[in-house]
C-alpha cells in the first residue's frame, strides 16, 4: 500500500539560492569541540570589565517582574538617548543589538535584485543581511595599511548608484577609524538616492571631537550597549536618524523584540557615564600593552580606535596557526579572514591579569 507522499517545501527562491553558513564560531561551541571547561575570552569584542554596578542593580531589582513585556516604545531609554545625542526622541529607535538595527535597515532600503557596498572584509552582518534579504553586495578592499578606502567607496557609489553604503566606524576587523571630514566627503560625494549606513558600535573608544554628528536625511547612525557599556548578552542598541527613517524603521520592527531588563539596565547605564569613561580608560592602556607586546615579538600592530588590536604575523597561514594554537591553549581569539587583514590575529583588551596571561600564552606561542 503507497503512503502519501510528503510535500517538499521550499523557502523563497534567494533564500534557497544561500548555502549553509555559520557567520560566526561562538565560543561556547569551539569549548565544546575543544574538550575546555572554560576560555581566556578574547575572541569577540566584549566586554570583560562588565556593565556598571549600577545597571547591575537596577536589572536584578526588576528580575521579579520579569513576567511583564518590555515597553514597546522605550520611551524612557529613547528619551535619554535623545537627550544626550541632541535630537528628538522621533530620531531615535531602540532595537536588539545594532545587528537587529542593520537587518530594519537593509529589510527597508534594500529590496530583491537592488545593491548595496561596503568593505570587502568588514563586518560581516551585514553582508548576511543583504544576502538574507535578496540583495546583492558590491565591496571595496581596504587599503594596503587595513584602513578604509573612502575615496574607493566613492568612486564605487558613484557608478553603481547602491542603495545603502555601509560603513563600520572605528572599524571591525580593523580597528580603524574615519574622521568627520571624511565621512562628510562620503555622504556628500554619495548618489542622492544612496543611504549611508554608519555602524558606530567602538564610537565610545573613538576621539569624541571628530565622530560624525546631527541629523541627515540619507544618514543612520547606530550605537551600541555592547561594548564599552558591557551589555553584549542583554543585546540592546540603537539607531540615530530622521523622523522619517525612524517611521520606516518602526513599521518593520518587533514591536516587544527589546529585552525589558535590558531597557532598564541600559537606561542606569547611562546614567553612570563615569563608569563608561572607566572602561574607556583602561582599553586605551590594555591597547597600549598590546602594541608594546607585539613589538618586543618583533610584530607590526594597526593603530586601534576600538577594544580589540590587529597583530601582525606576515600571512594567513601564520595567523591561522597562532589563533589554532592559542585555542588549544584554552585562549579564544579570532582572526580577520580578507586580504590585506588575514595575516592578523586580532585580539580583545581584556582586564588587567587576563592582558597578562594573554602575553605569557602568545610569547610561548611565538616561541614555539
Amino acid at each position: 500500500m503507497k503512503t502519501a507522499r510528503e510535500p517538499e517545501l521550499r523557502a523563497a527562491p534567494h533564500i534557497e539560492a544561500i548555502p549553509p553558513t555559520i557567520p560566526f564560531i561562538g565560543p561556547e561551541e569551539l569549548m565544546r569541540e575543544g574538550g575546555h571547561g572554560s576560555l581566556l575570552r578574547l575572541g569577540a569584542n566584549e566586554s570583560n570589565f562588565g556593565p556598571s554596578p549600577s545597571a547591575v542593580a537596577a536589572m536584578a531589582a526588576e528580575l521579579p517582574r520579569v513576567c511583564r513585556y518590555g515597553d514597546p516604545e522605550s520611551y524612557d531609554l529613547r528619551e535619554a538617548l535623545a537627550a544626550r545625542a541632541g535630537c528628538e526622541i522621533e530620531n531615535i529607535c531602540v532595537g536588539a543589538g545594532i545587528d537587529d538595527l542593520m537587518g530594519l535597515a537593509v529589510r527597508a532600503f534594500v529590496g530583491p535584485g537592488t545593491l548595496a557596498l561596503a568593505t570587502r572584509g568588514t563586518y560581516p552582518t551585514f553582508a548576511y543581511h543583504v544576502t538574507g534579504y535578496g540583495g546583492g553586495l558590491s565591496t571595496v578592499d581596504y587599503r594596503a595599511n587595513g584602513s578604509i578606502a573612502v575615496e574607493a567607496l566613492i568612486e564605487r557609489a558613484c557608478a553603481l548608484h547602491p542603495a545603502i553604503v555601509y560603513l563600520a566606524n572605528p572599524d571591525n576587523p580593523s580597528g580603524t577609524f574615519v574622521s568627520r571630514p571624511h565621512v562628510e566627503a562620503l555622504l556628500e560625494a554619495m548618489p542622492s538616492q544612496s543611504l549611508l549606513l554608519l555602524d558606530e558600535a567602538y564610537a565610545e573608544f573613538a576621539p569624541q571631537d571628530v565622530l560624525p554628528a546631527g541629523i541627515d536625511p540619507r544618514l543612520v547612525r547606530m550605537r551600541t550597549f555592547s561594548k564599552a557599556y558591557g551589555m553584549a548578552g542583554a543585546r540592546i542598541g540603537y539607531a540615530i536618524s530622521t523622523r522619517r527613517t525612524i517611521e520606516t524603521f518602526q513599521k518593520i520592527r518587533l514591536q516587544y523584540g527589546v529585552n525589558r531588563n535590558a531597557q532598564i539596565g541600559a537606561l542606569a547605564a547611562l546614567q553612570d557615564d563615569g563608569y563608561m569613561q572607566g572602561v574607556v580608560a583602561e582599553v586605551a592602556r590594555g591597547r597600549d600593552e598590546y602594541v608594546r607586546l607585539a613589538d618586543s615579538l618583533g610584530h607590526k600592530s594597526i593603530a586601534s580606535h576600538t577594544n580589540f588590536v590587529c597583530i601582525d604575523f606576515g600571512s594567513a597561514a601564520r595567523a591561522e596557526g597562532v589563533v589554532r594554537t592559542l585555542m588549544q591553549r584554552g585562549v579564544f581569539i579570532r582572526k580577520p579572514g580578507m586580504p590585506p587583514l588575514d595575516g592578523y590575529i586580532r585580539v580583545t583588551v581584556g582586564t588587567p591579569p587576563e592582558r597578562v596571561a594573554f602575553a605569557t600564552h602568545l610569547r610561548a606561542v611565538s616561541a614555539a
